[in-house]
């Protein structure tokens, strides 16, 4: 599955404004709902929410994937952010989090969901990718660096 399919330059936002990783959640929540991903905000929020308040999406790498299953939504949608600085999501491994990408998908999508959490642990396994979030200074360039790596690694092509 390729994260570009759903992920537009709109649904991204560099820098974030939220500075703890529950605003961090509610930030991208609304970037879903702005650009028309979502049928019904709340209950989008409160599925996210609640999945983090049962363990954290901190996964390590400096990455976090908010996600969860919800009847706010009609099919998988995706948002993805950078923080002005690192928020501390209790990640696995005691790092901040300095890359957010958010998923909603509706509870009978399983497939597409977890294709998407796969799509974006190999992305992010790749240092050349890790790097180039870094580097991204816009949604734009955060975008164009998901698409570069997507198209042209050998872990997006399986």
């Amino acid at each position: 599955m390729q994260l570009t399919k759903t992920l537009t330059p709109e649904r991204i936002r560099v820098p974030m404004e939220a500075t703890e990783k529950f605003a961090a959640i509610a930030e991208l929540v609304a970037v879903l709902d702005s650009t028309g991903g979502l049928t019904d905000r709340h209950a989008a929020l409160e599925a996210v929410r609640k999945r983090e308040a049962e363990r954290t999406t901190g996964i390590g790498y400096g990455l976090a994937i908010p996600h969860a299953k919800s009847d706010g939504c009609n099919s998988l949608v995706v948002a993805a952010g950078k923080p002005a600085k690192p928020i501390d999501f209790q990640s696995v491994d005691g790092r901040p989090v300095s890359f957010i990408v958010l998923l909603v998908s509706p509870p009978d999508q399983t497939g597409p969901h977890i294709q998407a959490l796969a799509q974006i642990s190999r992305l992010m396994e790749m240092e050349d990718f890790r790097a180039a979030v870094d580097r991204a200074k816009s949604a734009q360039e955060l975008y164009e660096a998901i698409a570069f790596y997507e198209a042209t690694s050998e872990p997006a092509k399986r």
